[in-house]
């Protein structure tokens, strides 16, 4: 198959930050084969299996989210003026029902909503396995499998229930022999290596307060001896910095390098409320961070210091996090989000338009491994690609194109191609019917709410 779209405005995203006013991107197959300013050479029109005219469009490499909990799109809307550890405390009894059934409903359908809205990539953190709920990561998997996104989840755990001091109910918790034997078990069943992966699994303990020590030294040494990416929470919540000092005598920045938890292979959701010295770790171990804006103020969390980190060297890319703290879930938005909140903070020139949409991107590509192959417009690389209609109502007076995106932020989607096959075409999903996946998840939300007495 070879694809040539041609007419519109190319944001690369590459090292240089290459931009196109009029360009084109020739795919074959799964990869990128040429790419540059005006039209496509004479022989790539003559060959080409389908022209696509992006005039009135920007083009742009698809988005990437490096922290998601699929699972609560079918929880959305509860504790809705929460905290961190009360939105918890409400929702735990409520995920205790979950199931192959709902999980599998809840993946498709955000999965299909994240498509909606420019995501090619997204990794997933699901950690709550009622000990009745059967196989959920496998349940997930499934879902992203219906809507054929490039999908990272990784097998969470917790060990660390109530009555031994955490956060959640013991019926959500597992023993920790049995959720490292878990882990391991996914990696050897699901992970995919390859460059062109559509699959890929992670090693994800919850948070500081759901996870003992002996857990998170196991999950790194498992991680670490499989090759795959270790992830958790990290420095959420001014809570969670007491809980971590009152507990372990140490902030969470300091307890996660006494774990080990440090270096090229990790990367913390989240990360509001780092200290200077915490950020100065993390660059100098190349210890990455996903970047949740929409979740965190939905939360009250307060505002993460993405400026300093950057400025520092840490990699940084974008998550929507769980729906159940963001219930828009719009990849695209958190772009938006993430400029604005920046700006909140430094002033107008902390966060660009082209900064927010390399987080987006190529930040979010490195976070999850995936630079090489991913995350920018570049010969050689895979044909993860988004195109933007910037022509409309919402966007067409402004000149450029990429600040129509980040500023005006939900502009609809031409086309979305994941490894040069469309998935998302004219705003319409192509390999899902919505209405259907509405329905599921809807029903799967009904019962869960019945279950909980809700």
């Amino acid at each position: 198959m070879l694809l040539v779209i041609h007419g519109g405005a190319v944001a690369t995203v590459d090292g240089a930050g290459t931009e196109h006013p009029d360009g084109h991107v020739v795919v074959r197959d799964k990869r990128i084969v040429a790419l540059g300013a005006g039209p496509a050479a004479a022989h790539w029109i003559r060959a080409a299996d389908r022209l696509v005219d992006a005039r009135g469009t920007l083009v742009t490499p698809g988005f990437v989210n490096t922290h998601h909990h699929l699972y609560q799109w079918i929880t959305r809307g509860y504790a809705q003026d929460s905290t961190l550890f009360g939105w918890l405390t409400s929702l735990y009894p409520v995920w205790a029902g979950l199931d192959e059934e709902a999980v599998r409903a809840a993946a498709a359908a955000n999965l299909g909503w994240l498509s909606l809205s420019g995501c090619t990539l997204t990794t997933d953190h699901h950690y709550v396995f009622p000990k009745a709920g059967g196989d959920l990561l496998a349940a997930e998997i499934a879902g992203a499998r219906e809507i054929g996104i490039r999908f990272h989840p990784t097998r969470g755990s917790m060990d660390l229930g109530r009555s031994a001091g955490g956060l959640p109910p013991d019926s959500v918790v597992e023993d920790t022999e049995s959720a490292l034997l878990a882990t391991e078990s996914a990696i050897t069943r699901w992970h995919d290596p390859a460059a062109d992966s559509m699959l890929q699994i992670g090693v994800a303990p919850c948070s500081p307060f759901s996870v003992t020590r002996e857990l998170m030294v196991g999950a790194a040494e498992l991680a670490r001896r499989h090759g795959v990416r270790l992830h958790t929470h990290l420095a959420e919540t001014l809570d969670e910095d007491d809980f971590c000092r009152q507990a372990f005598g140490r902030s969470p920045g300091e307890y996660m390098e006494d774990l080990g938890w440090l270096g090229p292979d990790v990367w913390f959701a989240h990360c509001v409320h780092p200290s200077p010295a915490d950020i100065a770790r993390f660059a100098a171990t190349g210890t990455s961070v996903a970047h949740c804006p929409t979740s965190n103020g939905r939360l009250g969390s307060g505002i993460a210091p993405i400026a300093d980190m950057l400025a520092a060297g840490v990699q940084v890319g974008l998550g929507v996090d769980g729906a159940a703290s963001n219930e828009s879930g719009r990849l695209a938005e958190e772009a938006h989000q993430a400029m604005l909140i920046a700006r909140f903070r430094g002033g107008p020139t902390a966060l660009t338009a082209r900064d927010a949409l390399r987080l987006a991107t190529f930040g979010g590509a490195q976070v999850l491994g995936r630079g090489n192959d991913l995350g920018s417009l570049e010969v050689g690389k895979l044909a993860d690609i988004a195109v933007w209609r910037v022509d409309g109502l919402g966007a067409v007076d402004i000149a450029d194109p990429v600040c129509a995106l980040i500023f005006a932020s939900q502009l609809p989607l031409e086309l979305l191609l994941v490894n040069g096959s469309p998935v998302v075409e004219r705003d319409v999903l192509l390999t899902a019917d919505v209405r259907s996946l509405a329905g599921r998840s809807g029903s799967a939300a009904r019962l869960l709410a019945e279950r909980a007495g809700r």
